[in-house]
């Protein structure tokens, strides 16, 4: 007696049409009259304050008898500097475009009182270009490049150091001794062996300085994120594959496959870019089991069918399955959040007052926490750090409860694809 008429249902129907379309009228205005302020307070803007340059810093120049890495002088981009076999760099290796439009660090300089084969030729060292148009101090060091025969020949005089050369050069020797130079600035280098001259014999061949090695070996900054290929007087960065260069000419940037199409996923499959690379997922709803069934809504969603009334298992049961796809890039640094849950009522309806987060499956938990960031909201944190290449599960619920009464739960099954790069 209590049910409504067919007539009265048809009649509250066409009213809740009526009210909602006088909502959506209205919501249409008011999305016309913010776009249409926003266009103008943007007008204004760029009319009033035109976007300002890019902050640079001055070009710096090579230093004398060296060699200058880099050409882009952008705010936080960096320049490098090495000198030449056989000097001796003074002042910073590297230096930063600082925001103020000033380079961090001190201007380089080659310094030639440690002198190297530079410049030898006609059977005798001449001077390098950092000793022309002065005299070195009497008795300074220099390097001389030698072959092993006229290494045993000369180490018989006294006062010599021999010292094995540690860099991979094409001179297998060097000999160290105290020199002067005569005037004019170049001619034949001499020793302090009774002040006769001594000659080096063949001119040494020059070597091509291997910039990658040398800064992995002091220990300096990274000149590529990734690879560093030597060339003839210079080097090139490289990224693996699935990466391109960027502009600075050191970093690397993941190709989205996805985006560009250039991945080979069937149809009924969805595209998940990756560092380097790209996956194909599917993911399926669970299998019916008892009175709990689940029905697709969406790629990435699946929601409980109405459960019989007496069921409480069905109840309990997830109403809403989600799936999420994350990548991210190796070693990440921790702590960082990764993924967020929160409620949202239904309109009309009261929502939960009170909710209750956790991780209830995966194959790695003990990498995670799940935790509460505000009233309706829990956060998935990346507490350890991840080394790829690998493919991680975590599961993770949200329970919601009314005077602390049992209402819904809903759970989130996150896959993370680690890349085998930190970048």
């Amino acid at each position: 007696q209590s049910c409504l008429s067919r007539q009265q249902l048809l009649a509250a129907i066409r009213q809740m049409q009526q009210l909602l379309k006088g909502q959506e009228t209205r919501f249409a205005e008011g999305l016309r009259v913010m776009k249409s302020r926003l266009s103008t307070l943007h007008a204004s803007l760029a009319k009033a304050a035109p976007e300002p340059p890019a902050a640079s810093c001055p070009a710096l120049q090579a230093p004398a008898d060296g060699k200058k890495f880099g050409t882009k002088y952008l705010v936080e981009h960096e320049v490098h500097f090495t000198c030449d076999p056989g000097f001796q760099l003074l002042g910073s290796s590297t230096r930063t475009c600082q925001a103020n439009g000033s380079w961090t660090g001190q201007e380089p300089h080659c310094a030639g009182s440690v002198l190297g084969c530079h410049g030898c030729g006609r059977g005798a060292a001449s001077c390098p270009t950092s000793a022309r148009g002065h005299h070195l101090q009497e008795w300074d060091t220099i390097w001389f490049c030698l072959n092993l025969g006229e290494l045993l020949g000369i180490t018989k005089q006294g006062g010599i150091t021999v010292v094995p050369d540690s860099q991979p050069a094409n001179i297998p020797w060097m000999l160290q001794l105290p020199v002067s130079h005569p005037p004019g600035g170049t001619g034949t280098w001499w020793g302090g062996l009774g002040g006769s001259r001594l000659r080096t014999g063949s001119p040494p061949l020059s070597t091509d300085l291997n910039e990658c090695e040398v800064y992995k070996r002091e220990g300096g900054p990274r000149l590529c994120a990734h690879a560093c290929v030597n060339l003839p007087g210079s080097y090139r960065c490289a990224c693996p594959s699935g990466y391109v260069l960027l502009g600075d000419g050191k970093s690397c940037e993941d190709i989205d496959e996805c985006a560009l199409s250039q991945d080979n996923c069937t149809r009924g499959t969805t595209c998940i870019n990756t560092g380097g690379g790209f996956q194909c997922v599917s993911p399926q709803c669970p299998q019916p089991a008892g009175n709990v069934t689940y029905v697709k809504t969406s790629p990435f969603q699946c929601e409980r069918n109405p459960c019989p009334m007496e069921s409480r298992l069905c109840h309990q049961a997830p109403k809403t399955i989600s799936f999420h796809y994350l990548p991210l890039p190796s070693n990440l640094l921790t702590p960082t959040p990764l993924f967020r849950m929160a409620t949202a009522a239904a309109p009309g309806r009261p929502g939960p007052d009170s909710l209750r987060f956790g991780i209830v499956g995966g194959n790695n938990r003990g990498h995670f926490v799940m935790q509460r960031s505000d009233r309706q909201t829990g956060e998935l944190i990346l507490v350890q750090s991840l080394k790829g290449p690998q493919t991680i599960q975590v599961d993770v619920d949200m329970s919601e409860y009314l005077d602390r009464v049992f209402q819904a739960k809903h759970v989130s099954k996150i896959t993370v694809f680690v890349s085998a790069y930190e970048f």
